[in-house]
Order: structure tokens, then sequence, then C-alpha cells
């Protein structure tokens, strides 16, 4: 076996061949890869029912951090996605960038990590693609997913659903990823606890529907954090979102490390975060599911919707704990490059 990706592995030959069955059918392929197919033949959508389809590259660097690594972002990325229209994800696909030098055992080692994440969330791996570039050209790996899968008739989730008087909650704790991404960046140590929140939620997503149906929406808070999510909310209901800044969920490790930084906290990427916005009369319910969930521990009940004014138009508003509101701005520019 090769120690290291050469070109040879993206020419389409003998090379690639053997990387393909060594590494990458050595560790997830089922039934449609092994068929060999340039195309995955996969099974319709029961009457009714809809099909749900995003796609998401993943470029982030380190590739190897604490709680997980770029394979797993990928496919947690990619299943949550799909996820949150409400859909059951079903299948992935996944296309490989390598850079001529890459050690195989780390390529080996991010392909266990999302066969083991496809494994949790329920989804299939069943076609892809691998190119190789030159040294110097790639930072070693690139990964892209795309992910299938359908959503239950009668499911119909959106910002557009938003209604004031609506309640706010989120998943848990926010910053998790991205204060790990920058220690593991600049050889920052801040606390043990501080790993990626990288997780596949379709499986709490579908606990808080069948305990809430009237259930609005959900979108992961991933680059731009909560604050981003919440003004495109805001924007997409034509309404405020207010939370409560003592109710936010911050482990205090990540909350000194963003202090120390100069990072808003609200602003961090997330990559196994979810927000929901839910009817108030199923808001407690929506919770006590999304706490009865493998990663909703922590999960909380942050704020609620009002009526905007019409005079300055929707905003993401934040109540402060001494009493005063400010307005939540969406990110600009990049506050930490390379996230995910």
């Amino acid at each position: 076996m090769d120690t290291t990706v050469m070109l040879g592995h993206g020419s389409g030959g003998s090379m690639m061949k053997r990387i393909i069955d060594e590494v990458f059918f050595e560790a997830y392929a089922g039934e449609e890869l092994l068929r060999g197919d340039d195309a995955a033949v996969l099974a319709p959508p029961a009457p009714g029912e809809r099909i749900a389809f995003s796609t998401d590259s993943f470029v982030v660097s380190p590739h190897f951090f604490p709680g997980g690594d770029i394979g797993r972002l990928a496919v947690c990325g990619t299943v949550n996605d799909v996820a949150t229209s409400g859909a059951v994800p079903k299948y992935l696909s996944c296309g490989f960038v390598l850079e001529e030098g890459y050690p195989i055992e780390n390529l080996k080692r991010i392909c266990a990590s999302m066969a083991e994440a496809a494994a949790e969330a329920g989804v299939r791996l069943v076609t892809g693609d691998t190119k190789v570039v030159n040294r110097g050209h790639g930072d070693g790996v690139f990964i892209n997913t795309t992910g299938i899968g359908f959503i239950p008739a009668g499911v119909s989730l959106g910002g557009a659903n938003i209604r004031p008087g609506d309640r706010i909650l989120v998943s848990g704790t926010l910053g998790d990823h991205g204060i790990t991404i920058m220690s593991c960046r600049e050889s920052l140590s801040f606390s043990a606890d501080v790993k990626t929140d990288a997780a596949p939620l379709n499986h709490l997503i579908a606990a808080v529907l069948a305990a809430a149906p009237n259930t609005r929406c959900f979108r992961d808070p991933t680059r731009g954090g909560i604050s981003s999510t919440l003004n495109e909310f805001a924007s997409q209901a034509q309404a405020d979102m207010v939370i409560d800044q003592d109710s936010v969920p911050v482990k205090p490790s990540v909350a000194g490390a963003c202090e120390m930084l100069g990072y808003d906290v609200m602003q961090v990427a997330n990559e196994g975060k979810m927000v929901c916005v839910v009817a108030a009369d199923e808001a407690e319910a929506a919770l006590a599911a999304m706490r009865s969930s493998r990663y909703g521990a922590d999960a909380a009940l942050i704020g609620e919707v009002r009526e905007m004014k019409p005079e300055r138009g929707p905003k993401a508003l934040i109540r402060t704990p001494i009493g005063g509101t400010r307005i939540l701005d969406m990110l600009v520019g990049e506050q930490l490059p390379r996230i995910c």
C-alpha cells in the first residue's frame, strides 16, 4: 500500500483503483458504491414525500482537532443541512480533492471518521469522486459532500413560517467549534473541555418535530454563529428576534476565550447546534425533546419573536444582563477563516 498520495492516485488508472479499494471502499463502501457504476441508483421517495438536497465543501485547517476532524465535519454538516428542512437524510456523495504527498494513514483516519458519523446519522455514502492536485496546491485534503433526504408528507419548515409570539430555542452551548479550531491553529490552551461540537442532529430534529408538530423552522448556526442565523430569520419572517443574553448557554471556558480574543460568542461558528423556532404553546415540549436527545442536554429557551417596528425593519436583538437591549449584527467579513 502506498504511504502518501501521488498524482497517479487521480489518474483514473490502477493507482486510482487501488486508493479507492483500499481506502474509501475499505472504510464505508455499501451496495451502491461496490457496484462501481458512475451513478448510484436510489430508491424513490414514498408518495407524498419530497426530496431535500444540499451540498457543502469543507476546507477546515487543521484537519484534526479535539472531538473530531474534517471527515466528521463533512458528514455532520451536510446531514444537518438536509435535516433542517424536516427531511430524513438518506444518502451522501463524497468528493475528495487530495494534495500530492498527503499521508495515506491520515486519509484512512478521515474516512473511518466519516463512516462512523454516517452510521450514527443513519445515512449511506453511495457515490464519490477523487482528484489529486500538485504538491503545494491543495492543503492536504478538501472534501465536498452532497446529501439527499426525503421530507415526509405534511412537513413544511422555513423562516417564512415564523410568527410574532413564537419562541426561540437552541440545542446547546455556543462557540465550541470555533474556539476549538482557534486553539488548535494558534496552539492556545483554554480548557480540557473545549472541543468541537460536530454532531449529526437529524435524530434531535425528528424528536422535536414529533413533540412539537407546529415547529416553524430549524437552522444550524455555523459560520456567522447564532447572530447571523437570527438575522436571517428576522429577514425571512419580517419580525424581530429577541433573545436574553443570560439564557444563552455558553461554557465558561469558551466565554473566557472569546473575551480574551475579542470575539463575540454570538458570531462564533458552531457545527453541532440547532436553532429552532416553535409555536409558544409547544416550546416546553420542544425543549424537553431536545434535552432528551444525545446532543441536546444543554438546550435552552432563549427568546421570542416580536412584531418589528416598521420604521426600522426587522432586527435581531439581545437583552443584556443590565437591562439594556442591543442589536445583534451579522458577522462582517471573516472572524476566523477556514472554520469548516
